[in-house]
Parts: structure tokens; sequence; C-alpha cells
């Protein structure tokens, strides 16, 4: 999905400081050409790809027949949620008004 980032927060995450932020949430992440990947909990696999200054697109795959358990599934989604807010400079509600903003528009 692709958010918004904060205007004047892109030097938060320039060069390698968007590596070190997913590190730093997930525990890991490998660079694959312009792809930064990572995993986490149920998440099989977080893509992240910077798009321009003001636009970020994460993607997110959940493991197969994951027989996870809620607390797990909901401590994959806080911790995907506290990276895109320290990535954005938006928080959860803010990114959703956004959202809920451009499909109105008819540009989502």
């Amino acid at each position: 999905m692709e958010y918004d980032i904060k205007r004047g927060w892109f030097k938060n995450i320039e060069g390698d400081l968007l590596e070190k932020m997913m590190e730093q949430v997930f525990g890991n992440v490998k660079r694959e050409g312009d792809l930064l990947v990572s995993t986490y909990g149920v998440l099989e696999r977080i893509e992240v790809r910077i798009l321009a200054k003001d636009k970020l697109d994460i993607a997110t795959v959940n493991k197969d027949g994951c027989s996870a358990d809620d607390e797990a599934i909901l401590d994959s989604k806080r911790r995907l949620n506290e990276f895109a807010e320290k990535a954005t400079g938006f928080d959860a509600k803010a990114r959703m008004k956004r959202a809920q903003k451009k499909a109105k528009e008819g540009t989502l």
C-alpha cells in the first residue's frame, strides 16, 4: 500500500536510515535491489520501497496456514503500525484519513 510521507520527514528515512529503522522495529532487514525486505511474527514478508520524497510503499505477505494466536497477530500488526508511523511521520488515524480522502477523490 502506498503511504504519504509527512512534509519535511524524508530526512528521517533517507540514505540507510529507513533500513536501520526497519532493523530496530522488526529485528531483521535485507536489501533486494531497491526493496527493503523483512519478516516479523505472522508477516512472512514485509517489503518497503521509497517511491518519492513524499511517497512510501509498504507491502506485506502473511504466512500461509499460520495457526498463530490472537496475541501474535496483534503484535505483528502493532509492529507494522509502529514502523509505518516512524517511516511516514503520520499515525494510523492520520494515514486512514488521508487514504479515505484519496478514495473519495478517486486518486487512490
